[in-house]
């Protein structure tokens, strides 16, 4: 067992049973014309930490442990669509409308595609979710109890909403949570900062948080 730096006190890294989760680091959230931009968010914020959740990824393939890739994404007939999630507020394109990167948020779509620079590679799983967590709707629990998954790492966006779900979830089903505060982003400051303080809340009641160069570390170590 390895320790990782982290707060709100180490987390005991057991790397035999460790995945890294990368959330949805799409297209449609990190790119003009997308289904963020439409919301009206600065999505640049996005695209900066793309250089950290490359390194993230990076040193989990060369630990030989599993990164497992999220996409929010619909079916193209909106049979998994809750008319609550789509209807609601007032944005510039909803889900399932046609937008300059193909329909917001349906499967096969270009805008719902993981950057470039973090893409999947060969051997890689990759979640398709209808919702803000991971677990709804998606054989992720299956695959991580398959694993021997226990302890899982994340990256990814936004930290307030899909990321947190996702540590929501894992945590009521007994994962051992940690995040990375580089590799993951919000369009509000506040809210990112907000989102870790609360995971990392009384002794770590969803999770821990680290700083890349301490995860890296650690499994370096390891």
């Amino acid at each position: 067992m390895a320790e990782i730096t982290a707060d709100p006190f180490a987390f005991p890294a057991r790397t035999g049973e460790m995945a890294l989760i990368v959330i949805d680091m799409q297209r449609d959230f990190a790119e003009p014309g997308g289904f963020g931009a439409s919301l009206g968010n600065d999505v640049s914020r996005i695209g900066r930490i793309v250089p950290d959740v490359q390194r993230l990824i990076a040193g989990f393939r060369t630990a030989g442990l599993p990164v497992i890739h999220t996409m929010e994404c619909h079916r193209p007939d909106l049979s998994d669509l809750p008319p609550a999630k789509r209807d609601r507020g007032n944005p510039a394109l909803r889900i399932g409308d046609e937008g300059p990167m193909g329909r917001v948020l349906i499967a096969g779509e270009p805008g719902t595609d993981i950057l470039a620079e973090v893409a999947p590679i060969a051997g890689e799983i990759v979640i398709e979710k209808p919702g803000k967590g991971a677990f709804y709707a998606t054989p992720l629990g299956a695959i991580l109890k398959e694993k021997g998954i226990t302890q899982l790492v994340f990256a990814g966006v936004t930290t307030e909403v899909c990321v947190q779900t996702t540590m929501r979830e894992a945590n009521d089903r007994g994962y051992e949570c940690l995040l990375c505060e580089e590799a993951t982003e919000s369009y509000f400051p506040d809210f990112k900062a907000a989102a870790i303080a609360m995971i990392r809340a009384q002794g770590a009641i969803v999770g821990w948080t680290a700083h890349i160069d301490d995860i890296l570390k650690g499994l370096s170590d390891a």
